[in-house]
């Protein structure tokens, strides 16, 4: 088990983690890379997707008002973490939820969505991030996310959402993407269907010439 204690934009938070979480010792430097690019302002709401032990949305709950904020991962270890953090840090009534993924999460009136995901996987967690994050944020809602990789993630913030904005630090890179227009539902859904079957043709290509 370990003990972090940190200040961030102001503010001081604890926090206990353990090594069944990610970067259990340390507040992710990637996290911390993407707080220092966000503005939280009272009129948010906002979601923390894939929480882990809660310090983006725990930051935002003595901000902006813990009315204001939900948070989910699909581990519930880090759910359970997430809570007792909450009421470490005077926040006990914030919104906590074990959910694969957004499939949990009923609201659809985001402002902004903060995320962190498994990079260092497949690209499937992250494509199920955004395609159903697009869905649940507000027209002018934000999609915030940071990784290590660039170009896949720039290019499907970019299909998904009609643009990206991508700042480099600290050996990451900060996505934010802004839901500009009520994109009607079907259109986004057959787009999204023709860029997954062109993405399993090119598979099926490349695994014959590797034969």
């Amino acid at each position: 088990m370990y003990n972090i204690e940190i200040t961030i934009k102001n503010i001081d938070l604890k926090f206990i983690s353990n090594d069944k979480l990610f970067s259990p010792k340390n507040i992710d430097i990637g996290t911390l890379s993407m707080i220092d690019e966000v503005n939280f302002e009272n009129e948010n709401k906002i979601l923390d997707l894939g929480c882990g032990y809660g310090v983006v949305g725990i930051l935002a709950a003595k901000i902006i008002g813990e009315n204001k904020v939900v948070m989910c991962d699909i581990d519930s270890e880090a759910v359970e973490a997430s809570k007792n953090n909450a009421v470490l840090n005077n926040v006990s009534n914030i919104s906590i939820v074990q959910s694969d993924g957004l499939k949990s999460i009923i609201d659809k009136d985001f402002s902004m969505i903060l995320s962190n995901p498994p990079y260092h996987t497949d690209f499937s967690v992250a494509k199920h991030f955004i395609e159903s994050g697009f869905y649940k944020l507000t027209l002018n809602g934000k999609f915030i996310m940071v990784t290590k990789r660039l170009d896949w993630y720039k290019n499907k913030l970019s299909s998904v959402f009609g643009g990206v904005k991508v700042k480099e630090k600290n050996g990451y890179y900060i996505f934010i993407s802004e839901k500009r227009n009520m994109l009607d539902s079907n259109k986004l859904k057959k787009r999204l269907k023709k860029e997954n079957r062109d993405t399993l043709k090119s598979m099926k290509s490349n695994k014959k010439n590797y034969k």
